[in-house]
């Protein structure tokens, strides 16, 4: 690391450690932007990470898609180009140097909108890329990062401001050695688009039977290059991705509204309270009451 970004480094975790004094997230005046602390290395988390830049400041942290595992420390930023079901996990925190993590939140209209008012040459509508990648941060995209977060001190700038550096990290990411990944998610036509509206639809209707031919027709693809191409954005199968995020949402309101396993299993979408609870011991290492009792304890 440079010591011009160290010292960039330096400035963006008192800032954080400002702002985000307790565990967990936190949001930002900034809209999209928030902040993260955790004073202890974790356990695997699982979540839904949406189309976002993600920037260890202080510690490190590891992603895993999948199978596939990401690992990034204050030397790189991740980026996800669509909404994706991941398993994180702090590996470096103390109380005294508490992980310290930044997000920001971006829309494939951003996008594209940097995309036509940049002299970014835009690619092919190539086969469909992988949605999530870690890339070594630059003092250009660390130094308007740190830009943005000091409006944090300066609120009456904010509403200018902020969507002009917003619009500038884009540009940096898309300028970047992986830009061409993110740029695939804006392009009409090309087959990341199009994953990037099958893997909303699940998202938004996970809790609905999955019907392959809907999806492949949605896509504008045959089915047997829906699961290809659509393996390749996400590291998973569609029925994959779907039971994620069932089991996610089940363990979300299980611990939130003390709902029972069996009522929750048929509100995300099982037929089977049985078969919910063989899923999610699969996927968490535990019976739904044996977990849930062990995150409230």
């Amino acid at each position: 690391m440079s010591e011009l970004i160290a010292a960039q480094q330096s400035k963006l975790a008192k800032i954080i450690e400002r702002y985000a004094q307790t565990d967990g997230v936190h949001e930002t005046a900034i809209p999209s932007m928030y902040f993260m602390r955790q004073a202890n290395s974790s356990g695997p988390r699982p979540g839904v990470y949406k189309p976002s830049l993600c920037l260890v400041v202080q510690g490190a942290k590891e992603v895993w898609l999948g199978e596939e595992r990401y690992k990034y420390s204050p030397t790189d930023y991740l980026v996800s180009s669509v909404h994706l079901p991941v398993t994180s996990q702090v590996t470096e925190a103390t109380p005294d140097v508490p992980y310290l993590g930044f997000k920001l939140e971006f829309t494939a209209k951003q996008v594209l909108e940097v995309l036509r008012d940049s002299d970014i040459g835009v690619g092919s509508r190539s086969h469909a890329k992988r949605g999530m990648f870690v890339s070594r941060i630059e003092t250009p995209l660390m130094d308007v990062i740190v830009r943005l977060v000091c409006l944090l001190d300066e609120p009456q700038d904010i509403p200018m401001l902020a969507p002009l550096f917003i619009r500038e990290i884009l540009y940096r990411v898309l300028r970047g050695e992986h830009g061409g990944l993110l740029e695939q998610i804006a392009i009409e036509g090309s087959s990341t688009q199009q994953i990037k509206e099958v893997i909303e639809h699940i998202t938004n209707y996970f809790s609905n039977s999955l019907r392959i031919e809907e999806l492949a027709e949605l896509a504008n693809m045959s089915i047997s290059s829906l699961h290809r191409q659509f393996k390749e954005v996400t590291a998973m199968s569609p029925i994959q991705f779907q039971k994620q995020l069932r089991l996610q949402e089940a363990r979300r309101l299980m611990i939130s509204e003390s709902a029972d396993a069996s009522e929750v299993a048929f509100r995300v979408g099982y037929e089977s309270p049985s078969q919910f609870s063989r899923e999610y011991s699969r996927m968490y290492g535990a019976s739904p009451r044996q977990d849930v009792k062990r995150l409230k304890a």
